[in-house]
């Protein structure tokens, strides 16, 4: 009863084009973020990878998205959901990272901010 039309298994190129679109903005954001804290002026310290990896990691993933919907097979709804999938998981991974960099950022800052005298 697997009577299905080999087009029912495609996508939509305008929908595919749109999510090449969203993977491609939000991918430059991830590169912007990652250039904008490595020009940043105050030293690099060890623990800073914390952060940097789960970026990096993030952009990876999200590069390797982005050339999936860019082939020609990307119209094919299984290759398409595989893609969405990596995407969305470099997505987890770098706002990890840029959550994990706040964090590093504020608790950095705290401890050298902490008033004369209070302790």
């Amino acid at each position: 009863m697997d009577n299905q039309d080999p087009k029912d298994d495609l996508i939509e190129t305008v929908f595919r084009n749109g999510t090449v679109t969203t993977v491609g903005i939000l991918l430059a954001f991830s590169l912007g973020f990652i250039t904008h804290w490595a020009a940043n002026p105050i030293p690099w310290q060890t623990y800073h990878l914390v952060a940097v990896l789960p970026i990096l990691v993030g952009i990876a993933l999200q590069m390797r998205a982005l050339s999936l919907l860019l082939a020609v097979k990307s119209l094919q709804r299984r290759v398409y959901e595989r893609a969405n999938r990596i995407f969305i998981a470099g997505l987890v991974f770098t706002a990890c990272g840029v959550g994990l960099a706040i964090l590093l950022d504020f608790f950095d800052i705290a401890t050298k901010s902490a008033l004369p005298g209070a302790g």
